[in-house]
């Protein structure tokens, strides 16, 4: 991390005290976004250069609206159950600002005296702050935007990972270790299909759990790594006929092997959302699919497919501790960098491993993380492209906080 892109030097003039702040949650929830969103709301706190502190319900369109809570009213005990809330406490929207838009949002930041800018998000949430921030310098409005990062997808630039993932990643892990107990139980082939339209990160959390050399997911496949129909029945196939059942985990945007997305050939209406994106999620037309390939080329009576949808972000009751106080540290690290800075996004740098895990937070520019992301690196996905490396479990496990164990006693020796 060390030649990541500087955030915006300080500037020479202090904003006066008074000014007043609003925080905003964009695009998909999370588990820990509201730590984050705390973790700010804390920080504020400590700092006679903000008088008020405004939520913006449901993000930039609430902004527009003049649609704001109080958020400085909320007493310790709220704030901790706050914390401890899956999804956005605040409402979300993928809006996307083009400049009339932000002529809007100035209005109010006028109207306001609004001169800091927090927003919780993915890349597009950093572009929106990128260009706002822009749009402030242009017309002279004395503005400090900050990015803070979310995305249970881990595909942000520059940082080494993302709040969001460590929590999601540990709810792949124990539903799929349930699922392969399940399948021990009953014998067949099951399929799940994961969120990751661009990365594997997510897809490959689902490996974490394995605790016995026959464990699944046996299969795992990737967006990084285009996928034949007929390399994915030959692995199942084979898998198959040495445990006598299959478990596979597949990314929703998995490639056939011309680059061209399955979700996509299979998709008769292409629905995209206000950024252009093809919607993945919320179908089972991918898992049907794979499940009556396998049903038909192979002749396996037992096949069944499973889409993990809206569930994979935002599970009450799985939560990696890890996660929650790094995102909550993220929050509060906006606000200090505010404080000197002009604008940025917050990073994350490991600076520990194993046993001896650690991170520090660094500011870096909104640029760098705005409108782009990152796949899965290749040295976490085994050279046949169906499984993980040793490299990525021991980059994904601390951020989860550990697992549950489990036991079969099909297992034992019989008598």
């Amino acid at each position: 991390m060390a030649d990541a892109p500087k955030a915006n030097p300080v500037r020479n003039k202090r904003i006066s005290n008074g000014a007043n702040a609003v925080v905003g949650q964009s695009g998909g929830p999370t588990a820990v976004i509201n730590a984050s969103l705390v973790g700010v709301i804390e920080e504020v706190n400590k700092h006679s250069e903000i008088e008020d502190l405004y939520g913006a319900v449901h993000a930039v369109a609430g902004i527009v609206k003049e649609d704001f809570i109080d958020l400085k009213k909320l007493s310790a005990d709220k704030l901790e159950e706050v914390a401890g809330s899956p999804c956005s406490a605040l409402g979300s929207s993928r809006d996307k600002p083009d400049n009339e838009y932000c002529a809007r949002i100035f209005e109010v930041f006028k109207k306001r005296d609004i001169r800091y800018f927090f927003y919780i998000g993915g890349n597009d949430s950093a572009s929106t702050v990128h260009i706002i921030n822009s749009m402030a310098d242009e017309v002279g409005y004395d503005l400090r935007a900050f990015h803070i990062p979310k995305t249970i997808d881990n595909d942000l630039l520059v940082t080494d990972h993302c709040p969001g993932y460590g929590t999601a990643a540990k709810f792949e892990a124990c539903a799929l270790m349930g699922d392969d107990l399940d399948n021990r139980a009953l014998p067949g082939i099951k399929i799940d299909v994961i969120m990751g339209r661009h990365a594997g990160f997510l897809t490959a959390a689902t490996a974490l759990g394995r605790q016995r050399d026959d464990d699944g997911p046996h299969l795992t496949y990737f967006p990084e790594r285009p996928v034949s129909m007929d390399k994915f029945l030959s692995d199942v196939e084979g898998v198959y006929r040495k445990l006598g059942r299959c478990v596979v985990a597949v990314s929703e945007g998995i490639c056939d092997a011309d680059g061209v997305v399955w979700a996509e050939k299979l998709a008769k209406e292409r629905e995209t959302d206000a950024h252009g994106n093809i919607q993945l999620s919320g179908s089972s037309s991918l898992a049907d699919f794979l499940a009556g390939q396998v049903r038909g080329e192979l002749k396996v009576k037992r096949v069944r497919a499973d889409t993990f949808g809206y569930l994979q972000r935002s599970f009450v009751g799985v939560r990696s501790e890890v996660d929650s106080d790094e995102a909550r540290r993220c929050g509060r690290e906006a606000v200090k960098f505010a404080m000197e800075a002009d604008s940025g996004s917050v990073a994350i740098k490991r600076i520990g491993h194993g046993a001896d895990y650690a991170i520090e937070l660094f500011l870096t520019e909104l640029s760098s993380v705005a409108e782009k992301t990152k796949p899965m690196p290749l040295e976490f996905i085994n050279a046949g492209g169906d499984g993980v490396t040793e490299a990525f479990i021991e980059y994904a496990m601390p951020l989860t906080g550990g697992l549950p164990k489990t036991y079969y006693l099909g297992n034992e020796p019989k008598v």
